[in-house]
Formats: C-alpha cells, sequence, structure tokens
C-alpha cells in the first residue's frame, strides 16, 4: 500500500501503513534522514509487547537508543511526567540532535510529541501509533498536549512529526474493548466525509467479539489508510485550527470531552464519551442543521453495531458535565461552537446551539437510542 502523504510545505511527511512495518522502523527512520540518538517513549503496557522490536529495527540502522517507560493511562499525560521523562533523556545524554520515537496509543503520542515540541526548545520526532485510535487519528496531524487540572489538552503545541509508521499487526493485542473504543474516530471521519465508509466498519464492527483477529488484520490497512486519507486532507487545508476546516474533526468531541471528564478515570473511554458526544451532536443536528433522519439512524446503526455505548451512565449529572464543557477550549468567549452534519460529510460548525439546547441532548442522553 502506497504511502499516505501530508503536505505541508517544510514539515511534510508520510504516514506508512503496513501489516510488519515495526521491522521496517529503521529503514523508514533513515529514509526521513533522522540522525542523532533515538530516544524511546512508551508506557508500561506497550513496552513489554513492541519495545524490543523497535530497538532492534533502530540499532540495525544504526541508531543509538535509550528506551523510557512511564505508568500507562491518562492520568499519567501530565506536565509532571514530561519533566520526568526529560529528566530521564538529559541523563541518557539526548540533545537538540536527538529525536523521540512515540511508540504506543493516543497518550503516549499526545505526552511525548509534547515533550519533543519542547525539550531544547523543539526536536524532531515520530509516531509509532499501536492503538486503534493512534492509528487513524491522534498520531497524525501535530497535535500534542498534556492535561490539567482545569481541562485536558490545555497545555500543547502543534509540533508535526516526521514519521509515521503505522503497523496493525500491534492491535491484534489489543483489549476488544480498546478496540471497539478506537473505531469511534472511524465513525467520526466517516460522518464528516462520505457515508459508504461507514458500510465496511459495520463489516469489521461482527468480528470484534473476539479482538482483532490475524483475519481481520488483513483488511485493516486498507480501512485504516482511508481514515489518515480523511484526516490528513483536512489537516493540510488548516494545519493550525485556524480557518474553520480542521474543527471539523471536533465532531462529538466537546459535549463528549465533558463526559469524559466528568467520569472517574476509565470508567468511560475516550471514544466511549465521543460515540456518546457523536449521538448528542446527530440530534444536534436534526435540530440546528437539517440533517435527515435516515443519516442519524445510520451513524447511530454503526455505533451501535460496534457497541459503543449511546447512553449515558446513570449517576453522570447533566450540570457537571456542563461545567467540563464550558472549561473546553472549544468554547469561544463563553460560546459554544460545536460541529454538527447537514448530511453525512457535509459538517459545518454552528454557533447556534446553546447552552440549554445541550443541557437536553444530554437529557437525551439519558434514554436508550
Amino acid at each position: 500500500m502506497p504511502d499516505i502523504p501530508l503536505s505541508l510545505g517544510e514539515k511534510s511527511y508520510e504516514v506508512h501503513v503496513a501489516n510488519g512495518s515495526l521491522k521496517s522502523v529503521g529503514f523508514l527512520v533513515a529514509r526521513a534522514r533522522l540522525e542523532g540518538k533515538a530516544a524511546i517513549i512508551t508506557d508500561s503496557n506497550v513496552a513489554p509487547l513492541y519495545a524490543a522490536s523497535v530497538i532492534t529495527a533502530l540499532d540495525d540502522a544504526g541508531c543509538r537508543v535509550s528506551t523510557h517507560v512511564f505508568p500507562a493511562g491518562e492520568q499519567s499525560k501530565t506536565l509532571s511526567t514530561a519533566e520526568t521523562l526529560a529528566g530521564e533523556m538529559v541523563k541518557a545524554g539526548h540533545d537538540r540532535t536527538s529525536f523521540i520515537v512515540a511508540l504506543g496509543g493516543g497518550v503516549v503520542g499526545d505526552l511525548a510529541g509534547f515533550l519533543a515540541a519542547t525539550y531544547y526548545r523543539g526536536i524532531p520526532f515520530i509516531q509509532i501509533p499501536t492503538t486503534v485510535m493512534a492509528q487513524v487519528d491522534s498520531s497524525v496531524g501535530g497535535k500534542t498536549a498534556v492535561n490539567i487540572a482545569a481541562g485536558k489538552n490545555l497545555l500543547g503545541a502543534f509540533h508535526q512529526p516526521k514519521l509515521v509508521v503505522a503497523d496493525p499487526l500491534t492491535l491484534t493485542t489489543l483489549p476488544t474493548r480498546v478496540g471497539r473504543e478506537g473505531m469511534a474516530e472511524m465513525v467520526k471521519h466517516a460522518a464528516i466525509s462520505r457515508a459508504k465508509s461507514l458500510f465496511p466498519l459495520m463489516q469489521l464492527a461482527e468480528e470484534l467479539d473476539i479482538g482483532f483477529s490475524l483475519t481481520t488484520i488483513e483488511r485493516l490497512p486498507e480501512i485504516i489508510a482511508d481514515n489518515i486519507s480523511v484526516k490528513a486532507r483536512i489537516v493540510e487545508q488548516d494545519e493550525h485550527e485556524t480557518r474553520g476546516v480542521r474543527a471539523f474533526l471536533n465532531f462529538g468531541h466537546t459535549i463528549g470531552h465533558g463526559i469524559e471528564a466528568s467520569v472517574p478515570y476509565g470508567e468511560l473511554l475516550h471514544g466511549e464519551a465521543v460515540a456518546l458526544g457523536m449521538r448528542a451532536a446527530l440530534h444536534l443536528s436534526r435540530k440546528f442543521a437539517g440533517l435527515s433522519a435516515s443519516d442519524e439512524k445510520l451513524v447511530l446503526e454503526t455505533m451501535r453495531t460496534i457497541g459503543l455505548p449511546l447512553t449515558l451512565p446513570e449517576h453522570v449529572d447533566a450540570e457537571t458535565v456542563m461545567e467540563r464543557v464550558a472549561a473546553d477550549k472549544k468554547f469561544r468567549g463563553g460560546t459554544p461552537h460545536l460541529v454538527l452534519l447537514e448530511a453525512i460529510g457535509k459538517p459545518v460548525v454552528s454557533d447556534a446551539v446553546t447552552e440549554a439546547d445541550m443541557r437536553e441532548a444530554l437529557e437525551l442522553l439519558q434514554s436508550p437510542a
């Protein structure tokens, strides 16, 4: 499968999607003209599975390597963790000639990317995503961030990777629930681009009861590449989210982030919260953007087939969600700007939705879809 290019002038790079591509990391790094010492940043879940393979590939290409592991989980995506990792890199002899290898899921990519953007005022990095969500979404586009008490991803920087290497074989080790939640981003990409992309997701979902099998993996590179292409074309048009185009990638995320932040860590995974946010956004799209009932039904049915949650946990308080939503960086001057759908493939950014409308949508989420 050909590499997917992101054309961003001097910051252009390619996304390499292929089964078994971990073994090619050394060659791909050399092709991207990355030199110097490599710092692999990974977490405690991924390190035992894939760090050795990446180290071997880089060693074979002549790269000196150090490995830095932090505790897995969103709770580690903090300035404190970044500072600890930076200190380890200094001790390992890394300077501005080094580069970072982000090996893992979305938390690893965000945190390692943030570290790359700030270490010695910015050094190169590559992404090697190992979850569905990271492969189809978060590893591409250059958004890096850490969380603070006031909200998710409030400290960050745009820092494009020099290379992304997505190996679908790494998905065979994912828990089924993590695989499903990652598919929420696939649904999002289909909803904002083209309806036909929803049907392969429903077919794929039927095979997920026992996780991603090797048979399923044979079809994944094409699906993953299709999703990356959607995001790549949007990022090319609006790298820093200043033209109103990249905002389309936030479909379902404003309310979804509020929901995710309103429950104890781990109760809802990011993609599960986004699925709930997309159901709310579909309802608001019917009300404010003219979305048809048939389009709403198709997206909801896809999420239902995948096994994504569509009903809020009973203990989730709407007011708490609204407080979290109000702290989201997608609010401008206290006014919500939500991505809605006029139709599947026709997203718009609307400021017509009031907080009262959002509360109504949250009430809808308390009932079965």
